[in-house]
């Protein structure tokens, strides 16, 4: 796959993490925290991506919060792979500026529903992968939100009412269900234990091709959307319920082939 992704833009959203602590507790009037630093997570898929060519922009569920109107909008245009990974549905909803209170009464607080935006971006020819997580999905009870969103039945998937966890010590394996192009020379059975996953049901319009060992729930799909295409995985492609994909042979592999069908390039 070297440089296969040569000039593709993708933007990546989600995966990046506050950490606080160590912590200690001296007295019942005292609790510190000692330190804190920010990681983004979901950097051994960018550098995956990266290496095959791609330039890659990514930014944290806050930020895609605290954009302005029209402003994810204009980061679109410039790109050809979306990706969102563990980032609840409510991130695109509102904007801080509609709690502003000297715009109350004064200012229409209304703009173009971002989702519903995303959609029109894929349709036109774009690609879009969604990824799972404690906020993907339903997410962990069901703070994901996003069996309510606006885009809820233009989905591939159904999500389910309430927390759709799926999660085990022993780890879950994979089996492969339908051969794809974009799983060349990437076999199911060598995928490593998944720690969890999100329960979801999908549409007669996403094609299944991998699904979990012994339950047989879904976990990776993809689906057609006008001209776009989408890809849905729905695990967590970093730790903690990829701890151990990270040591699979084919992880650069695989991120690589699925962005590359995703933007209409031969994986």
């Amino acid at each position: 796959m070297a440089k296969a992704l040569s000039g593709l833009r993708v933007v990546y959203l989600g995966d990046w993490v506050f950490y606080t602590g160590p912590q200690f507790i001296e007295s019942p009037f005292e609790m510190i925290a000692k330190d804190c630093h920010l990681q983004f997570v979901g950097k051994p898929v960018t550098d995956a991506l990266e290496a095959a060519g791609a330039k890659v922009q990514s930014f944290s569920n806050w930020e895609v919060y605290h954009f302005e109107p029209g402003q994810l909008e204009a980061i679109l245009k410039k790109t050809d792979v979306l990706i969102i990974s563990d980032v609840e549905a409510r991130c695109f909803h509102l904007s801080p500026s509609f709690f502003n209170a000297e715009k109350h009464g004064k200012q229409l607080t209304v703009f173009p529903d971002r989702l519903r935006n995303i959609t029109r971006w894929v349709e036109r020819g774009n690609g879009l992968i969604f990824m799972g997580g404690w906020l993907g999905f339903s997410g962990h009870m069901e703070k994901g939100g996003w069996r309510r969103s606006p885009i809820a039945n233009w989905l591939p998937f159904e999500c389910l009412t309430g927390e759709d966890l799926m999660e085990n010590s022993e780890g879950f394996k994979v089996d492969a269900v339908a051969k794809h192009p974009m799983l060349e020379g990437l076999a199911a059975k060598t995928v490593p234990p998944l720690l969890g996953y999100n329960e979801f049901i999908p549409r007669p319009n996403m094609e299944v091709l991998w699904r979990i060992a012994g339950t047989g729930h879904p976990l990776l799909g993809v689906s057609h959307h006008g001209k776009g295409r989408m890809v849905t995985y729905g695990s967590d492609p970093v730790p903690h319920w990829g701890n151990n994909l990270l040591m699979w042979k084919g992880y650069a592999r695989f991120w690589q082939q699925m962005t590359a069908w995703a933007a209409g390039r031969k994986a």
